[in-house]
């Protein structure tokens, strides 16, 4: 017959079993909150480890910090954080970002190891190996580590783990994408190359306001203030590959819009694009269909690419020896011109969306400090003529 001894504060009973195992008995509260209580177990090859284990579940029971056991995978929990938790948080094309990034990375290599055993270990080995693969960045990785922290975070929160692993993670360094904006010289074979092409006006509009790809084929005509030479940035046009609605207008990346200031010359274009897309309104007839008045579309209103514009821009940058610079690079190079024309930081900030100064200041700062050089040495000029 079994052996059953009462623990030392009663919370529990170890007891020998049939097989030669250690048992130790304890309750909780059953989930329905009916006064009703629950048997659980632990097991062990000695007492002595069973009273260990017994005495730590009861003091978190005790102290209201206790988790029962689980047989939930981590791939399972965060199956369930991406539909009950994060689909109604984020915007859809984030959601489907979400689950691209645990459907390739997360769930293939720890989406076995259960929910409870997961540990900062295990986390810290699969980006290890991830980064050890090579074909990942610095910052893809981080970005891979950001959803984990989020889903496991949710499970602490819902009671389903004692705490976040990931919270005690180490990750890669990465270093910032160097900012390569064009020089005069680039520009002006940018602009001679892009002349006549059909996307001309895009990346002419893209290159001397800093938008972002989205922000500018997302651009509707009531965004754009002929009178005062400003256009309204309230919105983007998002691409959903694997949605059934492929392509949609969102807000903007901050969630907030912006009046930008354009150049006159910009203006001109815009009214260019205007009387050119009433004349394919006109040829097209029944068949035009711009449902959300964009002002960059083609001959018949559907809304452009993503993917189209950013390929012919390659090409473009390709044919003039430059295709190592990327469709970002414009929004770089507006920033750095606005510096050298004498833009403050903040002004940058408001006109390219930055959700701070700070930020523009961290990305701008070495091209802010060349400037302040070559003030400091144009006083130095300026001694040397007067001494």
């Amino acid at each position: 017959m079994a052996r059953m001894k009462r623990n030392a504060n009663g919370s529990g009973c170890i007891r020998l079993r049939a097989d030669g195992r250690w048992e130790g008995i304890y309750s909780i509260p059953a989930i329905d909150g009916a006064g009703k209580y629950v048997r659980k177990s632990v097991y062990g090859k000695t007492q002595e480890e069973v009273r260990k284990k017994l005495t730590q579940i009861t003091g978190e029971i005790d102290e209201g910090t206790y988790v029962a056991p689980s047989k939930m995978k981590l791939s399972e929990w965060i199956d369930l954080w991406l539909e009950i938790y994060a689909k109604p948080a984020v915007k859809p094309k984030t959601h489907i970002a979400y689950e691209s990034v645990c459907n390739n990375h997360i769930k293939p290599m720890i989406g076995h190891i259960p929910l409870k055993s997961i540990t900062t270990t295990a986390i810290q080995l699969f980006y290890n190996k991830l980064l050890e693969k090579g074909n990942l960045s610095c910052k893809t990785i981080k970005n891979i580590h950001a959803i984990l922290h989020k889903a496991l975070e949710q499970a602490f929160l819902a009671g389903e783990i004692k705490q976040n692993p990931a919270s005690r993670c180490t990750l890669p360094k990465s270093m910032r994408h160097k900012i390569e904006p064009l020089d005069d010289e680039s520009i002006a074979s940018f602009l001679s190359a892009i002349r006549g092409h059909r996307f001309e006006n895009v990346y002419y509009l893209t290159l001397f306001t800093g938008l972002r790809k989205g922000e500018v084929l997302g651009l509707s005509w009531d965004c754009v203030d002929f009178e005062n030479n400003m256009i309204l940035i309230n919105k983007q046009l998002l691409n959903y590959p694997h949605s059934e609605v492929s392509y949609d207008l969102s807000t903007t990346k901050s969630g907030k819009e912006r009046y930008v200031p354009v150049a006159s010359s910009v203006m001109t274009m815009l009214r260019k694009q205007k009387i050119w897309q009433e004349e394919c309104a006109k040829k097209a007839g029944s068949g035009w269909n711009n449902e959300w008045n964009l002002v960059f579309t083609d001959e018949i209103g559907r809304h452009l690419c993503h993917e189209t514009v950013y390929r012919n821009f390659k090409r473009i940058m390709k044919s003039i020896g430059m295709d190592g610079v990327r469709f970002h690079d414009l929004r770089h190079t507006y920033a750095v011109a606005s510096l050298e024309s004498g833009d403050d930081i903040k002004t940058i900030q408001d006109n390219l969306g930055h959700a701070t100064a700070s930020f523009t200041l961290d990305v701008y700062g070495h091209v802010n400090k060349q400037m302040k050089m070559k003030s400091a040495q144009n006083m130095q000029n300026f001694i040397d003529r007067v001494s």
